[in-house]
């Protein structure tokens, strides 16, 4: 029986290439989105080009009710869910002192909120099969902070600390739960920065050059795979030796 994939927030970015990843590793895959729906069609049809079988569902996972519906709906399409990947999230860039208390609440509903909501309708799955993968998407901003990012950053170590604890809580059930930290990767969440800022970042990073999306797709597919079955609680920084 094929093992299926649910990756949130899948409709472009790292989610649309981890959800290309699992395709050319076999796995059944659900793509997630929220408001990109042509963007999500078009992954979908890449896809299914692999011959493997794939749907779109549209749920925005920040929502308690939706994330069940996204994750009942995996499961009646595909019969279980072998992994999860927690990719679903917004970043911003604002002074401290001018961050509002609705994007201060914003920002934790869409990357940490959707992140509970759906790794824990998922883990009753996983347990009752004493099997699964959790792979939460941080960032290196919540390891070591941003200025003038306190909301997103603070939002990515909430990601991380609930990683190793949900890690701990269900290893007696056979389930790993793991994160990738990436850096500065080349999205559409960086697109905002200007051409200097892009030079300065490259500048900082030892192997000179942005992240891609293939780079965390490639780490992710690695820790659902047999060869990290022993690896769970960890938090994997992809970064080009930036934050070194």
């Amino acid at each position: 029986m094929k093992k299926t994939v649910l990756i949130t927030g899948s409709s472009r970015g790292i989610g649309a290439e981890t959800a290309l990843k699992f395709a050319d590793a076999g796995y059944n895959v659900v793509i997630n989105y929220n408001n990109s729906e042509n963007q999500a069609l078009e992954v979908l049809s890449k896809v299914r080009s692999k011959n493997v079988s794939a749907i779109a569902i549209k749920s925005d996972v920040s929502k308690y009710s939706e994330a069940e519906f996204l994750v009942e709906k995996t499961i009646s399409e595909f019969g279980k869910i072998d992994v999860l990947v927690n990719n679903a999230g917004i970043a911003g860039q604002k002074l401290f002192t001018d961050i509002s208390e609705a994007e201060w609440q914003k920002m934790f509903e869409v990357n940490v909120q959707s992140m509970f909501n759906c790794s824990k309708f998922a883990a009753k799955n996983m347990i009752k099969n004493h099997s699964g993968k959790i792979i939460n998407v941080s960032s290196m901003w919540g390891v070591c902070g941003a200025s003038c990012e306190v909301h997103y950053s603070a939002s990515k170590a909430a990601v991380i600390g609930f990683t190793k604890a949900l890690a701990k809580e269900l290893g007696p059930s056979g389930i790993t739960v793991n994160c990738v930290a990436p850096g500065v990767i080349d999205t559409s969440m960086n697109s905002h920065l200007k051409r200097e800022e892009i030079a300065e970042l490259i500048d900082s990073t030892p192997l000179m050059r942005l992240g891609l999306p293939s780079d965390i797709a490639n780490l992710i597919e690695f820790l659902a795979s047999e060869k990290a079955d022993f690896i769970t609680g960890q938090i994997i920084g992809c970064n080009g030796g930036f934050s070194v």
